[in-house]
């Protein structure tokens, strides 16, 4: 079976040019999400549930397909397991066996590309903020505030509201300090 999914974009909210587009390949069967959302897209769960061997699946874009390379890989890995097919009609993309490998091996790379640049950027913003002063997380307690509150709580004669109240300490940072 040839299916065609296609979704309202910004572009194109009435699907006209994909429409067309998925069209003029021929016999395939068109459908056709209701919005444009990432989230709960109805239509393509159905369509990927009943994609089996043999099946096409032609998309105008990669981004009508997917909002995100790992939501994209997770597709194309499902349609490699089912032996069906993924055609990008916009950049010629192809997934039949003898290319499917290399597109999902080229896909996978590309996603966990995307996974390390994120961490990258990230451990290299928070280094940046740390050389500014700006540390991440809570701010440390006081050593002395943390005496205190120990000092008190082996006294036994404060409850743990009460140490928390005068020293603002709580109670879990009481109980670590406790262990160390």
């Amino acid at each position: 079976m040839n299916y065609g999914y296609i979704r309202p974009l910004a572009d194109d909210k009435m699907n006209r040019h994909q429409r067309k587009e998925l069209e003029s390949v021929g016999g395939i069967q068109i459908v056709e999400e209701e919005h444009a959302g990432a989230k709960r897209r109805v239509a393509l769960e159905g369509l990927l549930e009943a994609v089996q061997e043999g099946d096409r699946l032609y998309v105008f874009s990669l981004y009508v397909l997917a909002d995100s390379t790992r939501h994209l890989l997770d597709i194309v890995r499902l349609l490699n397991e089912r032996e069906a097919e993924l055609h990008v009609l916009s950049s010629g993309i192809d997934t039949r066996p003898f290319s499917a490998y290399s597109f999902l091996t080229v896909l996978e790379e590309l996603a966990q590309f995307q996974t390390e640049a994120i961490s990258e950027k990230t451990k290299m913003g928070l280094l940046e903020a740390q050389k500014k002063g700006n540390n991440a997380g809570r701010p440390k307690k006081s050593p002395d505030a943390i005496n205190e509150a120990l000092e008190m709580y082996h006294t036994k004669r404060y409850s743990l509201e009460e140490i928390k109240e005068k020293t603002g300490i709580s109670k879990s940072t009481l109980y670590r300090n406790l262990e160390s």
